[in-house]
């Protein structure tokens, strides 16, 4: 026996000996009856050897078994280094929704300027995409320097790396630095048409937090920025802009904005009237799913603009009529006063996008090649 162990028996008085005795019978009987917390198997002690023989293992608590192991985004960001978690939370990494939102229609216009009977440029495709995740990310950030104060206020932002204190405002501005230079990276890729496009932008970028002080149509600016890749996209292919395709295209973009990010404003709308920030959810009120049938029709107008000015083909027709299905579905089972409603309405809107763009595609190949999808610009570059 153990020093300790022998010590420990020492000091035991006879009365406290035979009362511990009792108690390991109690506990022997509970184990031999199969006590559900400690095998679950009634009798095993019959089948199995005394805990005196067992094994050292036996005696240790089970490990649960591992389950499948997840790859969301936000999965990923909870694996990465707690250092680390704050920025990537900033950049909204977990929250892929609003990433893919923007790249969208960035790929309609790739798609849509792809020569017939080919497929889109996928370098171009990669390239907007890792813009599309660096930009969205800067305009998180942004968005939370100048929210900060507000979002301390309302549940579903308080947590958010600056209003909870995780970093600070310094760090932040720091961190933005580097998702400007990075994106900037990608933007220097493409021509010289393209770089000043996508350098106006900027301008979107940045104070499109604040129209939320200003005017009940934020949801506006914000389209106004999340789809300028309309442009940018044909431009990046094509070396500037066919303003019979791409305004239509950005028109159709604008509209579905409006849509979805109204359905998202309705999500914190009680907030926002107690600290004085404005939106469409809350001009429009019970009106909603009427303004939001108007944003749908004019989206679906405009995208058959824009198809029949670059010569589309009946699977990009089949894919707006279920992009304007996709719409009604939402904007008819839409409860404005069900945060959890509004934001599974939002986050199916990258399914309406996949589609459209899925219809471009297919649309492309549907065309004979060597037909044009419109005049050539002069210049190319």
């Amino acid at each position: 026996m153990p020093e300790g162990a022998a010590h420990a028996q020492r000091c035991v008085t006879p009365a406290r000996r035979r009362g511990g005795a009792k108690m390991a019978a109690v506990l022997l009987a509970r184990l031999c009856r199969g006590t559900p917390g400690l095998r679950g198997t009634p009798g095993f002690c019959a089948a199995c050897p005394p805990l005196s023989a067992a094994p050292p293992l036996l005696l240790r608590r089970p490990v649960a078994p591992l389950g499948p192991r997840s790859f969301s985004a936000a999965e990923l960001v909870r694996a990465a280094p707690a250092a680390l978690q704050p920025y990537l939370r900033l950049m909204r990494l977990h929250q892929p929704a609003g990433t893919w939102l923007l790249y969208l229609p960035c790929t309609w216009s790739i798609a849509l300027a792809a020569a017939p009977g080919c497929l889109p440029d996928w370098r171009m495709l990669s390239l907007f995409g890792a813009g599309a995740v660096l930009m969205r990310g800067a305009g998180c950030t942004i968005n939370d320097m100048w929210d900060r104060d507000y979002d301390r206020q309302v549940a579903r932002t308080a947590s958010r790396p600056l209003a909870a204190g995780d970093i600070t405002t310094f760090q932040s501005l720091v961190f933005l630095g580097g998702q400007l230079s990075l994106a900037l990276c990608v933007l220097l890729c493409l021509n010289y048409y393209s770089i000043i496009l996508g350098a106006a932008s900027l301008s979107l970028v940045i104070t499109y937090p604040l129209m939320k002080r200003i005017t009940y149509w934020p949801q506006l600016v914000l389209g106004l920025t999340f789809n300028w890749g309309a442009l940018l996209g044909w431009s990046a292919i094509k070396g500037s802009c066919e303003w019979s395709v791409c305004l239509p295209l950005y028109f159709a973009g604008v509209m579905w904005t409006l849509v979805y990010d109204t359905i998202y404003a309705h999500q914190d709308k009680r907030d926002d009237i107690m600290i004085g920030v404005k939106s469409t959810a809350l001009q429009f009120k019970e009106d909603t799913k009427l303004w939001l049938s108007g944003f749908s029709l004019a989206m679906l107008l405009s995208l058959c603009v824009a198809g029949m000015n670059c010569n589309q083909t009946f699977p990009y027709y089949s894919a707006v009529a279920a992009v304007g299905a996709h719409l009604a579905h939402q904007i008819y089972t839409l409860d404005i006063d069900k945060p959890e409603d509004c934001w599974k309405k939002f986050a199916s809107n990258r399914t309406v996008g996949i589609l459209l763009f899925i219809g471009i595609v297919l649309g492309n190949l549907w065309k004979p090649k060597g037909l044009k999808n419109v005049e050539e610009p002069s210049e190319n570059r």
